[in-house]
C-alpha cells in the first residue's frame, strides 16, 4: 500500500473537490465531523473513496470519531487495517 502521507493527500484532494459542505478547504488536521464540513453522507462518500481507492473494506463499527475525525486519523486508520 501507499504511505500514509501519500493516501493522506489523495484523500485531502477528494475531500476538497467532492465532499466539504462549506466552501472551506480541508487539511490534514481539520475537524472533519464538528466543524461541519462534512456530514454523515460525506462520510459515506469518504468510506467508499476508501473501499475504491485503497481496496479496503471498512467495517461500519470503525466509523468512528476516532477513526474519522481528521484526514490524519483515517489516514492512521488505513494503514493500521491494512497492515
Amino acid at each position: 500500500m501507499s504511505d500514509t502521507s501519500t493516501i493522506g493527500d489523495r484523500l485531502v484532494a477528494f475531500i476538497n473537490e467532492e465532499v466539504v459542505l462549506d466552501g472551506s478547504t480541508v487539511t490534514h488536521e481539520s475537524d472533519l465531523l464538528l466543524s461541519g464540513a462534512v456530514d454523515s453522507l460525506g462520510v459515506i462518500r469518504i468510506t467508499q473513496w476508501i473501499e475504491d481507492e485503497v481496496g479496503l473494506v471498512v467495517d461500519p463499527g470503525d466509523v468512528t470519531i476516532e477513526n474519522f475525525q481528521t484526514v490524519s486519523r483515517i489516514a492512521s486508520y488505513i494503514e493500521a487495517t491494512d497492515s
